[in-house]
């Protein structure tokens, strides 16, 4: 009994103390919290992450940096900028600026939004004395789409997964997409990997065929060997600057790519069509090849003869037999900016 108590005793010197480490700190130059804690993009769309000064030191420097969990390696340095003049830094700095809509404002401006952009990003005041930062979150807004080998379930390795994915118009998903997607809706009973080398499934409807869990929630299989485990993957993907369309028929695979071809387009890969039923309302009875091969169909109006399934989503009749099955085609034309 003297035990327990002197355990829970500990416990809570433990959180108090880690309480007052981690408690606010009022920040001097910066304005805290930011206008936005987070802020919310499409693919192909602009974002402004906001960085307001309230006061200035006489010499300063502000430095924009994404934070990136596990990096090995210096830090990803967007931008560095002073009262007078700015740098850009790595991958994302030719696509970044500064609003600076005042004399105060230090925003960062990101243009034409990809799928790896978001996450976290630091902006950080330098005066070599009391430097101060602020964090925001950058959410691109998209869809988990859970994804399958053509050879069959769990086939993929994590850079086979990671591949997949980008094949197909996507990412592998973050944890907290996947976390997002599955209150959302998302419910599958097939492993996946993730962005962070680990394997797990979102459960909504709780079944012996999905393991012993008696409540929802995301199932994590633990760690796993990136190069001899074998999974599914959950890709992420968002707005397409295209559309996806259908051409009935009844084509072998070679003659739906032809067929879509004549229209100037190509055979949609799976992202492109999850795209256009989450972004564009999609909805279509009618199965048809895409260019890895599989024949799916996107519902978003569920009805008895689409499927019979209750909720909406993008069906698939697998990968058939490319000569001897015969469906119709889901092309994809990407859109100039003048359409």
């Amino acid at each position: 009994m003297a035990m327990r108590c002197s355990l829970v005793l500990l416990v809570s010197c433990l959180t108090w103390t880690t309480a007052l480490l981690t408690a606010p700190t009022k920040r001097k130059y910066l304005l805290d919290p930011p206008v936005y804690a987070e802020v919310i993009g499409r693919r192909g769309e602009n974002a402004t992450l906001p960085c307001i000064l309230k006061t200035k030191p006489v010499h300063y420097k502000v430095k924009w940096t994404k934070l990136e969990l596990g990096r090995i390696g210096p830090e990803n340095i967007i931008m560095i900028s002073n009262a007078h003049t700015s740098k850009r830094h790595g991958k994302l700095g030719p696509r970044a600026s500064l609003r600076r809509a005042h004399n105060m404002d230090a925003t960062l401006q990101l243009s034409d939004l990809q799928l790896q952009d978001g996450g976290t990003y630091r902006c950080e005041l330098i005066n070599d004395i009391e430097d101060e930062s602020v964090v925001i979150a950058l959410r691109i807004e998209g869809v988990v789409f859970p994804y399958q080998s053509k050879n069959g379930r769990y086939k993929l390795t994590f850079s086979e997964a990671k591949t997949v994915c980008e094949e197909q118009d996507g990412i592998l998903a973050s944890y907290n997409q996947l976390y997002r997607a599955w209150t959302e809706g998302l419910d599958w009973c097939n492993a996946g990997w993730l962005q962070d080398g680990s394997v797990q499934y979102p459960i909504i409807t709780p079944r012996p065929a999905c393991g012993a869990e008696p409540l929802p929630g995301i199932r994590n299989y633990g760690p796993k060997d990136k190069n001899q485990d074998r999974f599914d993957a959950f890709c992420f993907t968002s707005l397409t600057a295209g559309s996806v369309f259908y051409i009935p028929g009844s084509f072998s695979f070679e003659q739906a790519d032809q067929a879509c071809r004549r229209q100037g387009a190509d055979l949609a890969l799976v992202g492109q069509l999850y795209s256009a039923w989450r972004f564009r309302d999609y909805d279509r009875c009618d199965g048809g090849w895409l260019r890895d091969g599989s024949v799916r169909f996107p519902i978003g109006t569920p009805r008895v003869r689409c499927g019979g399934l209750p909720d909406a989503g993008v069906r698939s009749f697998g990968f058939p037999q490319k000569s001897s099955h015969l469906y119709g085609a889901y092309c994809y034309k990407q859109l100039l900016k003048s359409e």
